[in-house]
């Protein structure tokens, strides 16, 4: 007799339960993106014809407008000059300067070359005239600092670029929305701050740096288009409806000239942004490779790292350097100074830089005294305020004096003038400063102390030979031998 088993349909509680998982994470899945899809909705809320109307009515500059933004440059320029931040503040909210940029990117976005051409007009004149008002400002203000407010605008970096892309999104979102949100257009007014830039540019042409009038257009370049690129973004994506002209062909000729514009204005925008980010990253790898080196390097003696004078420049034709600064008597031995350049080409963006190390203790305290003048002019924008400059050149001065009489191997010398002159009961030795008028020099001198009883002229012949001597000794013509008071 055979036994047959038979199995039901049903499924087992195993794959029941295995069922049920997968239909609640779906669900859960489904909830999430319902939550996320109403959380981020702005299309519902948008009102394209007053977003594009109040854009519109923000490009014409002339009458109110010009005298706002005049007076505004001049506020700026001021409040840079004195280095102060609330004043720069009040200056950019102010400044109508964003209008033509908004209307840039809104005429880009909906096929508008009418708009276009009035925004690119009236963004020209503003431009101008601002340069011309700082240029003025500047060059007949008697005061011409070069404060810290004004130097942070003439190096930008991968941050500004941040900035005014995502204040550029902030700000066409807020405009965007039934019922303006007004705090946002004043917040970005203060982060993408369009107006010092162009007072900058002012500055660095009437002071006659025009490296400083190049660092800060180009910084204004890269906020406004930014800030253009993320209104055409944000239009695009709300979907605006495009301008309509009653000609077919010549609709066809403006979509084709606004796409080439848009696509004009993106492909420098890209490559501002991969050049800024090149160098933020090269920065950043030189940065920790000094954390790791000079930051925690121990001297043993008198030498110092001056951090506020060292120099990291960036080229992306391969000739970027890394220079950083010693002060003081104590030498970095060569091999340690080896062992940081192998560290250095273990940075993929170090590899190809230059890597130099100054040292004070290499030169002799005339020439480290003109060195470290020369570096102070040239990197004074570097260092933080004047109370750190004056410290800084108060502590290299004082190192010098303290090590003025190092130069003269004197120990030596002393011992070498007591074996070869008996006569000589004592050696004395200092720095003196002589003028004939004409000219001004600074001598060594030598102070000889003779032991008593001896002839004067005998000390007269002891003084020349031992004056002969010296002059061959340190190798200096100018040193004057005389008997101590």
């Amino acid at each position: 007799m055979s036994e047959h088993l038979f199995t039901g349909g049903g499924n087992s509680p195993d794959q029941d339960s295995g069922e049920k998982v997968k239909r609640d994470f779906k669900g859960l899945l489904g909830s999430v993106r319902k939550f996320l899809a109403e959380l981020l909705e702005v299309r519902t809320n948008t009102d394209a014809a007053a977003t594009k109307e109040s854009i519109i009515e923000d490009i014409p500059f002339k009458g109110h407008t010009s005298w706002i933004l005049i007076c505004s440059i001049f506020i700026a320029s001021i409040g840079l000059n004195a280095n102060s931040t609330a004043v720069v503040i009040g200056a950019m909210l102010i400044s109508p300067l964003m209008g033509p940029i908004l209307g840039m990117g809104l005429s880009l976005a909906i096929n508008d070359i009418d708009t276009l051409r009035r925004s690119l007009k009236n963004f020209t004149v503003m431009v101008v005239l601002s340069v011309i008002t700082a240029y003025l400002f500047f060059a007949v203000f008697p005061l011409q600092d070069e404060s810290s407010e004004l130097l942070a605008r003439t190096k930008p970096d991968i941050r500004d670029v941040l900035i005014a892309f995502f204040g550029g999104l902030a700000l066409v979102i807020a405009r965007a929305k039934k019922g303006t949100i007004a705090s946002v257009i004043f917040g970005v007014a203060i982060a993408t701050a369009l107006m010092p830039p162009l007072c900058t540019v002012g500055f660095g042409l009437a002071i006659g740096k025009p490296w400083y009038a190049a660092g800060a257009m180009y910084l204004f370049i890269i906020n406004t288009i930014f800030i253009g690129l993320a209104t055409f973004l944000v239009i695009k994506f709300l979907r605006f409806p495009m301008v309509r002209y009653a000609n077919s062909q010549r609709r066809r000729l403006i979509a084709r000239l606004a796409s080439i514009t848009g696509i004009a204005v993106m492909i420098p925008a890209g490559f501002t942004f991969y050049q800024v980010f090149q160098e933020s990253l090269f920065k950043k790898q030189a940065r920790q490779f000094l954390g790791e080196t000079i930051e925690v390097y121990q001297f043993n003696g008198a030498g110092r790292y001056v951090d506020n004078l060292t120099k990291i420049d960036y080229n992306e034709k391969g000739e970027s350097l890394i220079e950083l600064v010693v002060m003081g008597d104590e030498l970095i031995p060569d091999n340690v100074l080896n062992t940081w350049r192998v560290q250095k080409n273990e940075f993929s963006r170090l590899k190809e830089a230059q890597f130099k190390v100054l040292q004070g203790g290499k030169d002799d305290s005339e020439e480290k005294f003109n060195y470290v003048s020369e570096l102070y002019e040239k990197n004074k924008a570097e260092l933080l305020n004047k109370d750190e400059q004056i410290r800084l050149l108060e502590e290299e001065v004082a190192t010098l004096t303290k090590n003025a009489g190092k130069r003269i191997p004197f120990n030596n010398i002393s011992a070498e003038a007591k074996a070869n002159y008996n006569n000589i009961e004592g050696l004395g030795f200092s720095y003196q400063i002589q003028t004939d008028f004409k000219k001004q020099d600074t001598v060594p001198v030598f102070e000889i102390k003779w032991k008593e009883g001896i002839r004067q002229n005998q000390k007269d012949l002891d003084a020349k030979k031992m004056s002969d001597w010296l002059k061959i000794r340190i190798q200096d013509s100018t040193v004057v031998v005389k008997e101590s008071d």
